[in-house]
C-alpha cells in the first residue's frame, strides 16, 4: 500500500489522478479530513502532519510512503521527524523522495537543495530504501509571473541567460507513479526534466508566440527582485534563496535535459508551448493564491 504526503499539492494531486487510473491502493495523508474530498479517485486517507505523524500501527500499514513537503525553512527537520517516525514504528518502507534538481551536487548551495541533502543524509544514515526524484523548476512556476505578463508584457527575473528544463507537474507526477507501482527503482537519482533547457528570453518568446501579443524578457536586478519577493509575501528565507536560484540558473546549473520521462513512463515529456495553452486563462485573469514558493 502507497502513502502520499503532499497530496494536495501540484504535483501529489497529479500523482493522485496517475495513482487512481493504475488501480494501486493508496492513501493519501492530508492535515485536514476536508480536504481528502477533494482528491482525485476513492482513496483511503490519513488525517496527520509531518510535525505530527500518523501512529505507529498506521505507518506499518504502508509499503512505500511518497515524501513531499514545502519548500520552507524547516522543511528538513519536518521531513526528519516524519523519517523516524517511519523508522519508530518497526518498518523499513520504500521513500520516494521529492528533490529538486541539483540537490545531488556538493558545489550547488542553494539553500533549497541544501535541505533535501540533509534529509537525504539522514535517510542512509538509518538505511530505509530510497529513490530520489529530482525535478527541474515547474513550468506552474511561471504562473506566479502572471500578472507581469497580463499587465507590463514583460518576463522580467534576475536570471541573465541561464536556462533551464522547466519540466510540468503531470510528467513528474507520472513519473512518480511509475517508481510507486513497479519494482527495481531503489538507491536511484532521477532527475525529471522538460525536452528542453530555455532561457527566459525563450520562454517569453514561447508566450509571445502563444499568447500572441508581445512579450519580453527583463534580467532584473537581484536586489529589485528580492524588494518585489518580500513584497508579495515571500518570507526573507524564501526570497535570498530564490535569490541564490536565480544565480545557479545564471551560472548554468539548471541547464540539464534528460530523457527520464520517457525512459520511466514511455511519453514523451510536455513541451512548455504546450502547457502554456492549456494555462492560457490563468494569464489572461487574474488568479487569486498563485504560488509564491519561486519568483
Amino acid at each position: 500500500m502507497i502513502l502520499v504526503t503532499g497530496a494536495t499539492g501540484r504535483v501529489g494531486y497529479h500523482l493522485m489522478e496517475a495513482l487512481a487510473d493504475a488501480h494501486a491502493d493508496v492513501a493519501a495523508m492530508v492535515r485536514v479530513e476536508a480536504r481528502a474530498a477533494d482528491l482525485p479517485g476513492t482513496p483511503q486517507h490519513v488525517v496527520a502532519s509531518f510535525d505530527d505523524p500518523p501512529p505507529a500501527e498506521v505507518l506499518r500499514r504502508f509499503d512505500r510512503v511518497f515524501l513531499l513537503s514545502p519548500a520552507i525553512e524547516e522543511q528538513a527537520e519536518l521531513e526528519t521527524v516524519f523519517i523516524d517516525a517511519l523508522l519508530a514504528a518497526g518498518h523499513g518502507p520504500h521513500v520516494v523522495k521529492m528533490a529538486a534538481d541539483g540537490f545531488a551536487d556538493p558545489g550547488c548551495e542553494v539553500r533549497f537543495m541544501l535541505s533535501h541533502r540533509q534529509v537525504a543524509a539522514h535517510l542512509e544514515a538509518v538505511g530505509l530504501p530510497v529513490t530520489y526524484l529530482a525535478p527541474a523548476l515547474y513550468m506552474e512556476d511561471l504562473l506566479a509571473l502572471a500578472d507581469r505578463i497580463r499587465d507590463q508584457a514583460t518576463v522580467s527575473v534576475p536570471a541573465g541567460h541561464g536556462r533551464v528544463g522547466f519540466v510540468a507537474a503531470s510528467d513528474v507526477a507520472a513519473v512518480a507513479a511509475r517508481v510507486l507501482t513497479s519494482p527495481g527503482h531503489e538507491g536511484a537519482t532521477y532527475v525529471v526534466t522538460g525536452p528542453e533547457a530555455l532561457r527566459f528570453k525563450d520562454v517569453a518568446a514561447r508566450i509571445s508566440a502563444v499568447f500572441a501579443r508581445d512579450v519580453d524578457y527583463t534580467d532584473q536586478p537581484a536586489d529589485r527582485a528580492r524588494e518585489l519577493m518580500v513584497a508579495a509575501g515571500l518570507s526573507p528565507w524564501q526570497a535570498d534563496g530564490n535569490l541564490e536560484l536565480f544565480d545557479w540558473i545564471r551560472q548554468g546549473g539548471a541547464d540539464t535535459v534528460t530523457a527520464t520521462i520517457r525512459e520511466l513512463t514511455g511519453a514523451d515529456a510536455r513541451p512548455v508551448e504546450d502547457w502554456l495553452d492549456d494555462a492560457r486563462a490563468s494569464f489572461l485573469v487574474p488568479v487569486p493564491g498563485l504560488p509564491r514558493s519561486v519568483f
